[in-house]
Protein backbone atom coordinates (compact mmCIF):
# COMPACT_ATOMS: atom_id res chain seq x y z
CA UNK A 1 0.00 0.00 0.00
CA UNK A 2 1.35 3.49 -1.06
CA UNK A 3 2.81 5.62 2.09
CA UNK A 4 0.40 8.20 1.86
CA UNK A 5 -2.47 5.18 2.55
CA UNK A 6 -3.84 6.01 -1.10
CA UNK A 7 -5.62 3.38 -3.16
CA UNK A 8 -6.12 2.67 -6.77
CA UNK A 9 -9.62 4.05 -6.98
CA UNK A 10 -7.99 7.09 -5.46
CA UNK A 11 -5.41 7.50 -7.89
CA UNK A 12 -7.90 6.98 -10.48
CA UNK A 13 -10.46 9.80 -8.85
CA UNK A 14 -7.56 12.38 -9.33
CA UNK A 15 -6.68 11.28 -12.57
CA UNK A 16 -10.22 12.01 -13.68
CA UNK A 17 -10.39 15.32 -12.05
CA UNK A 18 -6.92 16.77 -14.05
CA UNK A 19 -8.61 15.44 -17.31
CA UNK A 20 -11.71 17.22 -16.06
CA UNK A 21 -10.04 20.58 -15.88
CA UNK A 22 -8.22 20.09 -18.94
CA UNK A 23 -11.02 19.82 -20.99
CA UNK A 24 -12.99 22.52 -19.04
CA UNK A 25 -10.38 25.10 -19.44
CA UNK A 26 -10.91 28.50 -17.63
CA UNK A 27 -13.84 29.74 -18.01
CA UNK A 28 -12.81 33.30 -18.29
CA UNK A 29 -10.12 32.18 -21.01
CA UNK A 30 -12.99 30.76 -22.66
CA UNK A 31 -15.38 33.48 -22.32
CA UNK A 32 -12.81 35.95 -24.22
CA UNK A 33 -12.33 33.26 -26.67
CA UNK A 34 -16.11 33.05 -27.59
CA UNK A 35 -16.01 37.15 -27.35
CA UNK A 36 -13.92 37.10 -30.33
CA UNK A 37 -16.18 34.95 -32.26
CA UNK A 38 -14.33 32.33 -32.40
CA UNK A 39 -15.04 28.32 -30.92
CA UNK A 40 -12.66 26.67 -28.28
CA UNK A 41 -10.20 24.12 -29.20
CA UNK A 42 -12.71 21.35 -28.49
CA UNK A 43 -15.65 22.64 -30.07
CA UNK A 44 -13.28 22.56 -33.37
CA UNK A 45 -11.98 19.57 -32.74
CA UNK A 46 -15.51 18.10 -32.07
CA UNK A 47 -17.04 19.25 -35.48
CA UNK A 48 -14.05 18.08 -37.37
CA UNK A 49 -14.49 14.86 -35.65
CA UNK A 50 -16.83 11.72 -36.10
CA UNK A 51 -18.73 11.83 -32.95
CA UNK A 52 -16.96 10.53 -29.81
CA UNK A 53 -13.93 8.98 -32.31
CA UNK A 54 -10.90 11.63 -31.24
CA UNK A 55 -7.87 10.21 -28.90
CA UNK A 56 -5.56 12.56 -27.10
CA UNK A 57 -2.27 12.23 -26.71
CA UNK A 58 0.13 13.99 -23.90
CA UNK A 59 -2.91 15.98 -22.85
CA UNK A 60 -0.95 15.98 -19.24
CA UNK A 61 2.22 17.35 -21.15
CA UNK A 62 3.70 20.80 -19.58
CA UNK A 63 6.81 22.82 -20.02
CA UNK A 64 9.77 22.89 -18.25
CA UNK A 65 10.86 26.61 -19.06
CA UNK A 66 12.24 28.70 -16.63
CA UNK A 67 12.65 32.80 -16.58
CA UNK A 68 10.02 35.46 -16.96
CA UNK A 69 7.44 33.89 -14.64
CA UNK A 70 7.26 30.83 -16.69
CA UNK A 71 8.09 28.77 -13.71
CA UNK A 72 4.73 29.56 -11.81
CA UNK A 73 2.67 29.10 -15.36
CA UNK A 74 2.95 25.54 -16.10
CA UNK A 75 -0.52 24.63 -17.95
CA UNK A 76 -1.58 21.06 -19.14
CA UNK A 77 -1.52 20.30 -22.75
CA UNK A 78 0.82 23.39 -23.44
CA UNK A 79 -1.68 25.18 -25.23
CA UNK A 80 -2.27 22.88 -27.95
CA UNK A 81 -4.42 19.44 -28.56
CA UNK A 82 -2.95 16.86 -30.51
CA UNK A 83 -4.50 13.13 -31.29
CA UNK A 84 -6.26 11.03 -33.74
CA UNK A 85 -9.95 10.00 -34.91
CA UNK A 86 -12.09 9.34 -37.44
CA UNK A 87 -13.63 11.41 -40.40
CA UNK A 88 -16.21 9.87 -42.89
CA UNK A 89 -15.06 7.02 -40.55
CA UNK A 90 -11.41 6.97 -41.51
CA UNK A 91 -8.29 7.85 -39.70
CA UNK A 92 -7.45 11.36 -39.22
CA UNK A 93 -4.60 12.85 -37.39
CA UNK A 94 -4.59 16.60 -35.96
CA UNK A 95 -2.80 19.21 -33.96
CA UNK A 96 -4.51 22.57 -32.81
CA UNK A 97 -3.80 25.67 -30.88
CA UNK A 98 -5.58 26.35 -27.82
CA UNK A 99 -5.51 30.11 -27.76
CA UNK A 100 -6.57 30.07 -24.14
CA UNK A 101 -3.43 29.47 -23.18
CA UNK A 102 0.20 31.21 -23.53
CA UNK A 103 -2.19 32.49 -26.84
CA UNK A 104 -1.64 29.33 -28.74
CA UNK A 105 2.56 30.50 -28.46
CA UNK A 106 5.15 27.75 -29.38
CA UNK A 107 7.21 26.45 -26.90
CA UNK A 108 9.52 23.83 -26.57
CA UNK A 109 6.90 21.10 -24.82
CA UNK A 110 4.58 22.51 -27.30
CA UNK A 111 6.71 21.61 -30.37
CA UNK A 112 7.50 18.37 -29.22
CA UNK A 113 3.84 17.13 -29.03
CA UNK A 114 3.45 18.53 -33.22
CA UNK A 115 6.50 16.58 -33.63
CA UNK A 116 4.62 13.58 -32.23
CA UNK A 117 1.94 13.65 -33.79
CA UNK A 118 3.32 14.45 -37.07
CA UNK A 119 5.93 11.49 -36.94
CA UNK A 120 2.40 9.44 -36.14
CA UNK A 121 0.63 10.08 -39.24
CA UNK A 122 3.52 9.83 -41.24
CA UNK A 123 4.25 6.48 -39.82
CA UNK A 124 0.51 5.34 -40.02
CA UNK A 125 -0.45 6.74 -43.62
CA UNK A 126 -2.52 9.04 -42.29
CA UNK A 127 -4.10 12.30 -43.36
CA UNK A 128 -3.18 15.57 -41.41
CA UNK A 129 -4.64 18.40 -40.17
CA UNK A 130 -3.79 21.19 -38.21
CA UNK A 131 -5.83 23.37 -36.58
CA UNK A 132 -3.85 27.11 -37.03
CA UNK A 133 -5.29 29.65 -33.72
CA UNK A 134 -1.59 31.05 -32.32
CA UNK A 135 0.51 33.95 -31.43
CA UNK A 136 3.75 32.34 -33.15
CA UNK A 137 6.74 31.22 -31.08
CA UNK A 138 6.58 32.11 -27.49
CA UNK A 139 9.25 34.47 -27.23
CA UNK A 140 9.84 33.83 -23.30
CA UNK A 141 11.78 30.87 -24.47
CA UNK A 142 13.33 31.97 -27.01
CA UNK A 143 16.03 30.21 -29.56
CA UNK A 144 14.26 26.65 -28.61
CA UNK A 145 11.07 28.05 -29.82
CA UNK A 146 12.67 28.61 -33.18
CA UNK A 147 14.40 25.32 -33.29
CA UNK A 148 10.47 23.75 -33.02
CA UNK A 149 9.33 25.50 -36.19
CA UNK A 150 11.95 24.40 -37.50
CA UNK A 151 11.23 20.68 -36.82
CA UNK A 152 8.01 21.25 -38.04
CA UNK A 153 9.28 22.66 -41.39
CA UNK A 154 10.99 19.84 -42.07
CA UNK A 155 8.37 17.17 -40.65
CA UNK A 156 6.08 19.00 -43.38
CA UNK A 157 8.98 18.62 -46.19
CA UNK A 158 9.09 15.01 -45.48
CA UNK A 159 5.47 14.28 -45.34
CA UNK A 160 4.69 16.52 -49.10
CA UNK A 161 3.48 14.16 -51.59
CA UNK A 162 3.51 11.32 -49.33
CA UNK A 163 0.23 11.84 -46.83
CA UNK A 164 -2.59 15.12 -47.33
CA UNK A 165 -2.22 17.86 -45.33
CA UNK A 166 -4.80 20.18 -44.33
CA UNK A 167 -3.60 23.74 -42.68
CA UNK A 168 -6.78 25.42 -41.36
CA UNK A 169 -6.64 29.34 -40.32
CA UNK A 170 -9.13 29.96 -37.20
CA UNK A 171 -6.82 32.88 -35.70
CA UNK A 172 -3.95 34.92 -36.14
CA UNK A 173 -0.70 33.06 -37.81
CA UNK A 174 1.85 35.48 -38.04
CA UNK A 175 5.97 35.32 -38.57
CA UNK A 176 7.60 32.24 -39.23
CA UNK A 177 4.43 30.62 -38.40
CA UNK A 178 3.16 31.21 -41.36
CA UNK A 179 5.78 28.99 -42.76
CA UNK A 180 4.59 25.72 -42.48
CA UNK A 181 0.90 26.38 -43.48
CA UNK A 182 2.64 27.56 -47.24
CA UNK A 183 4.20 23.68 -47.00
CA UNK A 184 0.56 22.43 -46.79
CA UNK A 185 -1.20 20.67 -49.70
CA UNK A 186 -4.32 22.80 -49.01
CA UNK A 187 -4.76 25.99 -46.78
CA UNK A 188 -8.51 27.29 -45.45
CA UNK A 189 -9.42 30.42 -43.64
CA UNK A 190 -11.89 31.93 -41.83
CA UNK A 191 -12.97 35.60 -42.77
CA UNK A 192 -12.64 38.59 -40.06
CA UNK A 193 -11.15 35.97 -37.14
CA UNK A 194 -7.99 34.41 -38.91
CA UNK A 195 -4.95 36.18 -40.67
CA UNK A 196 -1.57 35.32 -42.19
CA UNK A 197 1.31 37.43 -42.45
CA UNK A 198 5.19 37.37 -42.37
CA UNK A 199 5.39 40.93 -40.43
CA UNK A 200 2.16 42.76 -38.70
CA UNK A 201 0.54 45.96 -39.65
CA UNK A 202 2.95 47.61 -37.01
CA UNK A 203 5.99 46.46 -38.36
CA UNK A 204 4.92 47.50 -42.05
CA UNK A 205 4.03 50.84 -41.01
CA UNK A 206 7.42 51.33 -39.14
CA UNK A 207 9.20 50.33 -42.17
CA UNK A 208 7.26 51.57 -45.10
CA UNK A 209 4.80 54.13 -43.48
CA UNK A 210 1.94 52.06 -45.04
CA UNK A 211 -1.15 52.08 -42.72
CA UNK A 212 -3.42 48.87 -43.14
CA UNK A 213 -5.26 47.10 -40.83
CA UNK A 214 -4.38 43.02 -39.99
CA UNK A 215 -7.11 41.56 -42.70
CA UNK A 216 -6.24 44.13 -44.85
CA UNK A 217 -2.76 42.63 -44.82
CA UNK A 218 -3.41 39.39 -44.51
CA UNK A 219 -6.86 38.18 -44.06
CA UNK A 220 -8.93 35.69 -45.75
CA UNK A 221 -9.94 37.64 -48.72
CA UNK A 222 -6.42 38.63 -49.01
CA UNK A 223 -4.99 35.56 -49.33
CA UNK A 224 -7.82 33.42 -51.52
CA UNK A 225 -8.19 36.20 -54.49
CA UNK A 226 -4.86 38.04 -54.05
CA UNK A 227 -1.69 36.72 -52.44
CA UNK A 228 -2.74 32.80 -53.44
CA UNK A 229 -1.45 31.30 -50.08
CA UNK A 230 -5.40 30.00 -48.97
CA UNK A 231 -7.25 28.17 -51.38
CA UNK A 232 -10.56 28.64 -49.55
CA UNK A 233 -12.29 31.57 -47.27
CA UNK A 234 -15.13 30.96 -45.17
CA UNK A 235 -17.39 33.28 -42.98
CA UNK A 236 -17.52 30.84 -40.41
CA UNK A 237 -15.96 27.74 -38.50
CA UNK A 238 -18.57 25.98 -38.47
CA UNK A 239 -19.00 25.90 -42.44
CA UNK A 240 -15.06 25.71 -42.58
CA UNK A 241 -14.65 22.28 -40.78
CA UNK A 242 -17.59 21.30 -42.81
CA UNK A 243 -15.89 21.86 -45.92
CA UNK A 244 -12.21 20.15 -44.29
CA UNK A 245 -14.34 16.75 -43.94
CA UNK A 246 -15.75 17.16 -47.11
CA UNK A 247 -12.07 17.76 -48.92
CA UNK A 248 -10.67 14.55 -47.04
CA UNK A 249 -13.45 12.40 -48.56
CA UNK A 250 -12.02 12.85 -51.87
CA UNK A 251 -8.45 12.26 -50.85
CA UNK A 252 -6.52 9.19 -50.48
CA UNK A 253 -5.48 8.28 -47.30
CA UNK A 254 -1.75 8.16 -48.41
CA UNK A 255 0.31 8.38 -51.58
CA UNK A 256 -0.08 4.67 -51.92
CA UNK A 257 -4.04 4.41 -52.03
CA UNK A 258 -6.41 5.78 -54.36
CA UNK A 259 -8.90 8.30 -54.00
CA UNK A 260 -12.14 6.55 -52.31
CA UNK A 261 -14.96 5.92 -55.01
CA UNK A 262 -18.34 6.40 -53.88
CA UNK A 263 -21.50 5.23 -55.72
CA UNK A 264 -24.15 7.74 -56.89
CA UNK A 265 -26.91 7.70 -58.56
CA UNK A 266 -26.40 9.70 -61.49
CA UNK A 267 -26.23 7.18 -64.96
CA UNK A 268 -22.65 7.10 -66.69
CA UNK A 269 -24.44 6.97 -70.08
CA UNK A 270 -26.21 9.90 -69.08
CA UNK A 271 -26.21 12.14 -72.35
CA UNK A 272 -25.10 16.25 -71.53
CA UNK A 273 -27.21 17.73 -73.93
CA UNK A 274 -27.05 21.14 -72.35
CA UNK A 275 -23.70 21.50 -73.29
CA UNK A 276 -24.81 22.10 -76.62
CA UNK A 277 -26.34 25.32 -76.33
CA UNK A 278 -23.77 26.43 -72.72
CA UNK A 279 -20.71 26.35 -75.17
CA UNK A 280 -21.17 28.86 -78.39
CA UNK A 281 -19.74 28.10 -81.82
CA UNK A 282 -17.87 31.51 -82.33
CA UNK A 283 -14.78 31.63 -80.31
CA UNK A 284 -14.63 35.11 -79.74
CA UNK A 285 -17.64 34.42 -77.21
CA UNK A 286 -17.42 33.80 -73.67
CA UNK A 287 -19.54 31.36 -71.81
CA UNK A 288 -19.18 29.55 -67.92
CA UNK A 289 -16.85 26.67 -68.42
CA UNK A 290 -17.98 25.96 -64.76
CA UNK A 291 -21.41 25.23 -66.20
CA UNK A 292 -19.90 23.09 -68.24
CA UNK A 293 -18.23 20.84 -65.84
CA UNK A 294 -21.11 21.09 -63.48
CA UNK A 295 -23.09 19.28 -66.48
CA UNK A 296 -20.67 16.47 -67.05
CA UNK A 297 -19.36 15.39 -63.68
CA UNK A 298 -21.51 13.31 -61.10
CA UNK A 299 -24.84 15.40 -59.53
CA UNK A 300 -23.13 18.57 -61.02
CA UNK A 301 -20.67 18.33 -57.47
CA UNK A 302 -17.81 20.19 -57.22
CA UNK A 303 -14.66 21.27 -54.94
CA UNK A 304 -13.32 24.41 -56.84
CA UNK A 305 -9.56 25.19 -55.16
CA UNK A 306 -8.46 28.75 -55.31
CA UNK A 307 -11.56 29.64 -56.95
CA UNK A 308 -10.93 33.40 -56.20
CA UNK A 309 -7.92 33.37 -57.37
CA UNK A 310 -6.36 33.58 -61.02
CA UNK A 311 -9.62 32.47 -62.36
CA UNK A 312 -9.04 32.68 -65.82
CA UNK A 313 -8.41 28.71 -65.09
CA UNK A 314 -10.54 26.71 -63.16
CA UNK A 315 -9.26 23.77 -61.19
CA UNK A 316 -11.37 21.68 -59.05
CA UNK A 317 -12.07 18.20 -57.57
CA UNK A 318 -15.13 16.06 -59.02
CA UNK A 319 -16.40 12.25 -59.74
CA UNK A 320 -17.07 11.02 -62.48
CA UNK A 321 -18.77 7.66 -62.10
CA UNK A 322 -18.29 7.69 -58.76
CA UNK A 323 -14.40 8.03 -59.18
CA UNK A 324 -13.04 11.43 -58.19
CA UNK A 325 -10.75 13.29 -60.62
CA UNK A 326 -8.94 16.77 -61.03
CA UNK A 327 -10.54 18.73 -63.35
CA UNK A 328 -8.18 21.62 -65.16
CA UNK A 329 -10.59 23.85 -67.51
CA UNK A 330 -9.85 27.42 -68.93
CA UNK A 331 -12.56 30.18 -68.12
CA UNK A 332 -13.74 32.14 -70.96
CA UNK A 333 -15.56 34.15 -68.87
CA UNK A 334 -12.12 35.22 -67.22
CA UNK A 335 -9.71 36.86 -69.59
CA UNK A 336 -10.75 34.75 -72.30
CA UNK A 337 -9.34 31.77 -70.20
CA UNK A 338 -5.77 32.80 -71.41
CA UNK A 339 -2.57 31.57 -69.44
CA UNK A 340 -0.65 33.96 -67.21
CA UNK A 341 1.67 34.42 -64.52
CA UNK A 342 -0.50 33.23 -61.43
CA UNK A 343 -3.12 31.02 -63.77
CA UNK A 344 -0.09 29.02 -64.66
CA UNK A 345 1.20 28.57 -61.14
CA UNK A 346 -2.26 27.60 -59.90
CA UNK A 347 -2.83 24.75 -62.33
CA UNK A 348 0.87 23.70 -61.89
CA UNK A 349 0.21 22.98 -58.08
CA UNK A 350 -3.01 21.74 -58.19
CA UNK A 351 -1.46 18.80 -61.21
CA UNK A 352 1.34 18.09 -59.26
CA UNK A 353 -1.08 17.92 -55.79
CA UNK A 354 -3.39 15.55 -57.59
CA UNK A 355 -0.38 13.39 -59.30
CA UNK A 356 0.80 12.78 -55.80
CA UNK A 357 -2.38 11.81 -54.28
CA UNK A 358 -2.93 9.42 -57.69
CA UNK A 359 -5.82 11.52 -58.79
CA UNK A 360 -6.72 11.01 -62.80
CA UNK A 361 -6.93 14.63 -64.56
CA UNK A 362 -9.03 15.05 -66.96
CA UNK A 363 -7.92 18.69 -68.86
CA UNK A 364 -10.81 20.95 -70.73
CA UNK A 365 -9.56 23.30 -73.71
CA UNK A 366 -10.82 26.64 -74.47
CA UNK A 367 -7.56 28.36 -74.62
CA UNK A 368 -6.55 31.53 -77.03
CA UNK A 369 -2.88 31.57 -75.61
CA UNK A 370 -0.43 33.20 -72.71
CA UNK A 371 -1.03 36.44 -71.97
CA UNK A 372 0.95 39.36 -73.55
CA UNK A 373 2.41 42.31 -72.41
CA UNK A 374 5.30 43.71 -70.80
CA UNK A 375 4.13 42.90 -67.58
CA UNK A 376 3.80 39.30 -67.72
CA UNK A 377 7.49 39.06 -69.97
CA UNK A 378 9.28 40.77 -67.15
CA UNK A 379 7.08 38.92 -64.44
CA UNK A 380 8.39 35.93 -65.80
CA UNK A 381 5.76 34.51 -67.91
CA UNK A 382 8.56 31.98 -69.29
CA UNK A 383 9.66 30.18 -66.11
CA UNK A 384 5.79 30.29 -65.03
CA UNK A 385 4.13 28.61 -67.71
CA UNK A 386 7.27 25.98 -67.78
CA UNK A 387 6.00 25.29 -64.38
CA UNK A 388 2.56 24.03 -65.55
CA UNK A 389 4.61 22.19 -68.21
CA UNK A 390 6.66 20.63 -65.92
CA UNK A 391 4.17 19.53 -63.92
CA UNK A 392 1.84 17.34 -66.80
CA UNK A 393 5.28 16.24 -67.94
CA UNK A 394 5.67 14.67 -64.81
CA UNK A 395 2.48 13.62 -63.92
CA UNK A 396 2.24 9.62 -64.32
CA UNK A 397 -1.69 8.87 -63.47
CA UNK A 398 -4.29 9.00 -66.09
CA UNK A 399 -4.58 12.30 -67.97
CA UNK A 400 -7.38 13.01 -70.25
CA UNK A 401 -7.53 16.01 -72.53
CA UNK A 402 -10.81 17.48 -74.21
CA UNK A 403 -10.45 20.50 -76.71
CA UNK A 404 -14.15 22.16 -76.87
CA UNK A 405 -13.35 25.30 -78.79
CA UNK A 406 -10.04 27.38 -79.30
CA UNK A 407 -6.69 25.85 -78.69
CA UNK A 408 -3.61 28.06 -79.93
CA UNK A 409 -0.19 28.18 -79.81
CA UNK A 410 2.26 27.10 -76.66
CA UNK A 411 -0.64 27.24 -74.28
CA UNK A 412 -2.28 24.20 -76.58
CA UNK A 413 0.51 22.45 -75.99
CA UNK A 414 0.70 22.90 -72.34
CA UNK A 415 -2.50 22.14 -71.32
CA UNK A 416 -1.32 18.36 -71.83
CA UNK A 417 -1.86 18.00 -75.28
CA UNK A 418 -0.70 14.43 -76.87
CA UNK A 419 2.33 15.54 -77.37
CA UNK A 420 3.62 15.94 -73.85
CA UNK A 421 2.11 12.49 -72.58
CA UNK A 422 -1.99 12.78 -72.23
CA UNK A 423 -2.99 9.24 -72.42
CA UNK A 424 -5.91 10.42 -74.56
CA UNK A 425 -6.96 13.69 -76.66
CA UNK A 426 -10.64 14.01 -77.43
CA UNK A 427 -12.15 17.22 -79.08
CA UNK A 428 -15.87 18.84 -79.75
CA UNK A 429 -16.30 19.57 -83.63
CA UNK A 430 -16.14 23.55 -82.58
CA UNK A 431 -12.26 22.60 -82.16
CA UNK A 432 -10.05 24.96 -83.42
CA UNK A 433 -5.86 23.70 -83.13
CA UNK A 434 -3.34 25.99 -84.49
CA UNK A 435 0.10 27.88 -84.22
CA UNK A 436 -2.12 31.29 -83.77
CA UNK A 437 -5.90 32.10 -84.78
CA UNK A 438 -6.65 32.65 -88.17
CA UNK A 439 -6.67 36.28 -88.28
CA UNK A 440 -3.25 36.67 -86.65
CA UNK A 441 -1.84 34.10 -89.24
CA UNK A 442 -3.18 35.55 -91.93
CA UNK A 443 -1.57 38.33 -91.18
CA UNK A 444 2.01 36.79 -90.95
CA UNK A 445 1.46 34.25 -93.52
CA UNK A 446 -0.14 36.20 -96.38
CA UNK A 447 1.46 39.89 -95.54
CA UNK A 448 2.68 40.46 -98.76
CA UNK A 449 -0.47 39.48 -100.86
CA UNK A 450 -2.34 41.22 -98.29
CA UNK A 451 -0.54 44.55 -98.95
CA UNK A 452 -0.39 43.85 -102.96
CA UNK A 453 -4.12 43.40 -102.80
CA UNK A 454 -6.22 46.65 -104.68
CA UNK A 455 -8.22 45.73 -101.37
CA UNK A 456 -6.49 44.48 -98.47
CA UNK A 457 -9.52 44.32 -96.45
CA UNK A 458 -11.43 42.18 -98.66
CA UNK A 459 -8.49 39.61 -99.56
CA UNK A 460 -7.23 39.69 -95.77
CA UNK A 461 -10.77 37.91 -95.58
CA UNK A 462 -10.94 35.69 -98.14
CA UNK A 463 -7.05 34.62 -97.11
CA UNK A 464 -8.40 34.14 -93.16
CA UNK A 465 -11.16 31.53 -94.93
CA UNK A 466 -8.46 29.85 -96.91
CA UNK A 467 -6.16 29.37 -93.93
CA UNK A 468 -9.15 27.99 -91.50
CA UNK A 469 -10.67 25.72 -94.38
CA UNK A 470 -6.76 24.19 -95.27
CA UNK A 471 -5.27 24.18 -91.34
CA UNK A 472 -8.19 25.57 -88.64
CA UNK A 473 -10.88 22.93 -89.79
CA UNK A 474 -12.00 20.34 -86.90
CA UNK A 475 -10.45 17.17 -88.50
CA UNK A 476 -6.99 18.16 -89.02
CA UNK A 477 -5.28 16.94 -85.64
CA UNK A 478 -7.60 13.77 -85.58
CA UNK A 479 -6.21 13.39 -89.68
CA UNK A 480 -2.50 13.59 -87.97
CA UNK A 481 -3.43 11.24 -84.83
CA UNK A 482 -2.60 13.94 -82.49
CA UNK A 483 -6.64 14.12 -81.55
CA UNK A 484 -8.05 9.95 -80.74
CA UNK A 485 -11.54 11.01 -81.72
CA UNK A 486 -13.66 14.25 -82.27
CA UNK A 487 -16.71 13.05 -79.90
CA UNK A 488 -20.33 15.11 -79.99
CA UNK A 489 -20.03 17.07 -77.17
CA UNK A 490 -23.16 15.09 -75.36
CA UNK A 491 -21.05 12.08 -75.11
CA UNK A 492 -18.17 13.80 -73.19
CA UNK A 493 -18.99 12.03 -69.96
CA UNK A 494 -19.75 8.79 -71.00
CA UNK A 495 -16.33 9.06 -72.84
CA UNK A 496 -14.84 9.86 -69.79
CA UNK A 497 -15.92 7.73 -67.99
CA UNK A 498 -15.08 4.96 -69.96
CA UNK A 499 -12.05 6.38 -70.55
CA UNK A 500 -10.45 6.28 -67.15
CA UNK A 501 -12.43 3.07 -66.57
CA UNK A 502 -9.22 1.67 -69.04
CA UNK A 503 -7.02 4.02 -67.61
CA UNK A 504 -7.51 2.43 -63.57
CA UNK A 505 -4.85 0.16 -64.03
CA UNK A 506 -2.19 2.36 -65.82
CA UNK A 507 1.24 2.15 -64.55
CA UNK A 508 3.84 4.44 -65.64
CA UNK A 509 7.28 5.19 -64.15
CA UNK A 510 10.16 8.05 -64.00
CA UNK A 511 13.43 7.55 -64.50
CA UNK A 512 15.73 6.92 -61.40
CA UNK A 513 16.53 10.23 -60.11
CA UNK A 514 16.85 11.88 -56.51
CA UNK A 515 14.27 14.64 -57.37
CA UNK A 516 13.65 16.68 -60.70
CA UNK A 517 14.88 20.46 -60.93
CA UNK A 518 11.13 22.21 -61.55
CA UNK A 519 11.10 26.19 -62.69
CA UNK A 520 11.24 28.04 -60.14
Amino acid sequence: MPLDGATMHDRVTELVEIKDTILRGVPQATETQHAKGKLTVRQRLDLLYDEGTFTEIEPLRRHRATGFGLEDRRPHTDGVVTGWGLVNGRTVFSFAHDFRIFGGALGEAHAAKIHKIMDLALAAGAPLVSLNDGAGARIQEGVSALAGYGGIFERNTRASGVIPQISVMLGPCAGGAAYSPALTDFVFMVRETSQMFITGPDVVRAVTGEEITQNGLGGADVHAETSGVAHFAYDDEQTCLEEVRYLLSLLPANNREMPPSAAGGDPVDRRCEEVLSLVPLDGSRPYDMRAVIEEIVDDGELMEIHGGWAKSVICTFARLGGQVVGIVANQPLSSAGVLDIHSSEKAARFVQMCDSFNVPLVTLVDVPGFLPGVGQEHGGIIRHGAKLLYAYCNATVPRIQVILRKAYGGAYIVMDSRSIGADLSFAWPTNEIAVMGAEGAANVVFRRQIAAADDPDEMRVQLVKEYKAELMHPYYAAERGLVDDVIDPADTRRVLISSLAMLKAKHATLPARKHGNPPL
